[in-house]
């Protein structure tokens, strides 16, 4: 089954990601992207929306609050987001910007942390 996941900015600026239901006009199993940096670049979290009170991916959001969709969401952010939320390990195959090779992904975020 295909998601239509959405990486969106809500109205009190936090990054926000999660699968739209057209049914409700809402972002359902919400997770929230943190970004530390660090010396060497900077880091992303993906954190259950509520965390730290709540330690799922159950959060609903309406898109009423949000300010901003982006018009792309990195794949393999979709797929850590995937894997945090279902608890099944995918296929990296292509995702090449992990493993350190040429080729972008997410080393220009040098690396994610999921919860």
């Amino acid at each position: 089954m295909a998601y239509d996941i959405r990486l969106v900015k809500l109205i009190n600026g936090e990054t926000v990601m999660g699968k739209y239901d057209p049914a409700k006009n809402a972002l359902t199993e919400a997770a929230l992207i943190q970004t530390i940096p660090t010396q060497q670049g900077v880091q992303m979290i993906l954190l259950p929306f509520g965390y730290p009170f709540d330690q799922k991916f159950d959060g609903e959001l309406s898109m009423t609050h949000v300010l901003f969709t982006f018009k792309n969401c990195p794949e393999d952010l979709q797929t850590k987001y995937l894997e945090a939320t279902s608890n099944l390990t995918l296929s990296t195959s292509g995702l090449s910007g992990i493993t350190g090779q040429s080729g972008g992904g997410m080393s220009d975020f040098q690396g994610l942390i999921t919860k």
